[in-house]
């Protein structure tokens, strides 16, 4: 699996922000990611993605970004989104080739740490 990709899903959680604000910040947040060599793929999560009870926010659901990455390039996107994002609260979702999957949440450079932590470790018990 060394050389599969992952997917991992970044939903920014900020309750203090309006749509166009967490809008702004999530298309900035995919720029920012698009320009990271590691990241092999990565765009806004659409509309037909929706999961029930989310919001939308012109054809895409509303602060939610996919990426694609390697599993050997895991650890600097996500000490990348830990240096951009360590202190604000988000919602990971990372999916095997596979089809495992594993939830994160943070809401704290403490709790995102964590939360890299346990990413690790389930990649390692693949």
């Amino acid at each position: 699996m060394a050389d599969s990709n992952i997917k991992l899903t970044i939903a920014l959680n900020e309750p203090n922000l309006d749509a166009e604000e967490i809008e702004e910040q999530t298309r900035n947040l995919l720029r920012e990611v698009k320009d990271l060599d590691e990241v092999e793929q990565a765009s806004l999560v659409g509309v037909a993605e929706t999961p029930s009870g989310s919001k939308a926010f012109g054809g895409f659901l509303l602060g939610v970004l996919q990426a694609e990455v390697s599993v050997a390039n895991l650890k600097k996107l996500l000490g990348f989104l830990g240096d951009r994002l360590g202190s604000k609260p988000i919602k990971l979702a990372l999916k095997t080739p596979d089809g495992r999957e594993i939830n994160l949440e943070a809401s704290s450079r403490e709790e995102f740490e964590f939360a890299m932590q346990q990413a690790q470790e389930f990649l390692k018990n693949a």
